[in-house]
């Protein structure tokens, strides 16, 4: 079975044994990772490793074809220091601001690298994970400051609307422009934005449904149209909306962030089994860089025996940092693929 087989399998819930993707190392990681696997990028590493899927985010290879200009300009050409630093509308109450300010023309974009990418992909069996990174909530939050965000969500919902949908108005009218290059050569949309801390969501349910869900369902129901399958990553505790998330057509849900509340095996087992595929759950903040190669055997096990074979193994978080061991990532690979 090919790895783009087998991912089809997994997302549709007719495996018989899990997936595996390595995730997205960091860059101060991929030196000891490439050596340590005799290959020169990460693309090679994969198939070193077995993943059964590639991502192919549009953003880096040269999407945007305006170097002289911003995507986004956040900061007025600062640059930050914090997510609470002030952004551009901080201040702004009149949402005929918002459209009146600078906003990127997604005719600036090209797709070249990103098919010759893509192309690659499916010559190696791998399954394409594609589209751009589309981050709107984060893009949204920015452009205020994070605080000053969640105040205007209570003070100028109005002002928040304007800048959503213009943030929202590019990335669908970039991935539109790529679905239609690429066709039926991308097998996932998969995009990203981050609604969760450690602890609870970053805004309430009830802003959730206000602020986030409608814009959300646009870029699901665009990827439908195309056929796609649906992979969204969200870092943090977001089990309050996992529900809102499967009704939205979400298909595969990564990473699993171990250690944040709400978000254990066990529970995401009991509760969603069947009804979403599951990609990540092998805990980058204690267990791969302070554990022994045994624990990560054991837990990756676990997971596999929670979850079943409709499962991805990956790590918790995307970005394997410098302090997780070869040792131990060879046990997380060597186990997902037994």
């Amino acid at each position: 079975m090919t790895g783009k087989e087998r991912f089809y399998a997994v997302a549709e819930g007719r495996s018989d044994s899990c997936g595996f993707w390595h995730g997205d190392p960091h860059p101060t990681s991929i030196e000891k990772l490439y050596a340590r696997y005799g290959v020169k990028d990460d693309f090679e590493l994969g198939l070193a490793l077995g993943s059964h899927c590639r991502w192919v985010m549009a953003d880096r290879y040269n999407m945007w074809t305006r170097p002289d200009l911003p995507i986004f300009d956040w900061y007025g050409g600062k640059t930050p220091k914090s997510l609470n630093e002030a952004g551009v509308f901080a201040e702004t109450e009149d949402p005929a601001e918002v459209h009146d300010a600078y906003w990127p023309d997604s005719g600036n974009t090209d797709f070249t690298g990103t098919l010759k990418e893509i192309d690659k992909t499916i010559a190696a069996g791998q399954a394409v994970l594609c589209g751009s990174w589309s981050p709107f909530f984060g893009v949204a939050c920015n452009y205020f400051g994070m605080e000053n965000y969640f105040m205007k969500l209570h003070t100028n919902p109005e002002v928040v609307d304007a800048v959503t949908r213009h943030v929202v108005d590019f990335y669908l009218a970039v991935n539109e422009k790529l679905f239609n290059l690429a066709g039926d050569k991308i097998d996932a949309f998969f995009f990203g934005n981050d609604f969760g801390s450690q602890l609870s969501l970053l805004i309430s349910p009830e802003h959730f449904d206000r602020f986030v869900m409608p814009y959300f369902r646009e870029f699901t129901n665009q990827a439908k149209r195309h056929g796609y399958k649906v992979a969204l990553h969200s870092c943090g505790s977001i089990d309050l909306v996992i529900p809102r998330l499967i009704d939205a057509g979400v298909d595969i849900l990564h990473p699993i962030q171990a250690k944040a509340q709400n978000m254990d095996a066990v529970s995401l087992a009991r509760k969603y089994n069947g009804k979403i595929v599951f990609m990540g759950g092998v805990d980058t903040q204690h267990l791969l860089p302070f554990g022994t190669p045994d624990e990560v055997r054991a837990e990756v096990r676990r997971l596999k025996g929670l979850f079943g074979p409709n499962f991805i193994v990956s790590p918790s978080h995307e970005s394997i940092l410098p302090n997780v061991s070869l040792e131990n990532i060879a046990a997380m690979v060597e186990t997902a693929l037994e």
